[in-house]
């Protein structure tokens, strides 16, 4: 495969390591979400991450969670636990 660049590896995961972060999107009707960190990297989630249950989270809210390698290798959050205000 000459002159071609290989894809970019997925970040390392921390095994387990809290990452925080602020919720910068989210459908209720897909239950797909965007998460978005200080440093303006952006992981993926889905409802079903939100440690307390729910269904539905707030854009604006500030979270801590744990990134893991989904389907394909992509890297998404999971484990989802909103913070108190002023932690985002």
């Amino acid at each position: 495969m000459s002159g071609q660049v290989p894809p970019a590896s997925p970040p390392a995961l921390d095994d387990g390591s809290v990452l925080v972060a602020v919720v910068s999107s989210f459908d209720d009707a897909s239950g797909l979400g965007l998460l978005r960190t200080a440093d303006d990297r952006r992981y993926p989630f889905h409802c079903t991450a939100i440690a307390d249950g729910t269904r539905s989270i707030a854009v604006g809210t500030a979270v801590a969670c744990t990134l893991v390698t989904a389907h394909g290798g992509r890297v998404e959050a999971t484990s989802l636990v909103t913070l108190p205000a002023g932690n985002g």
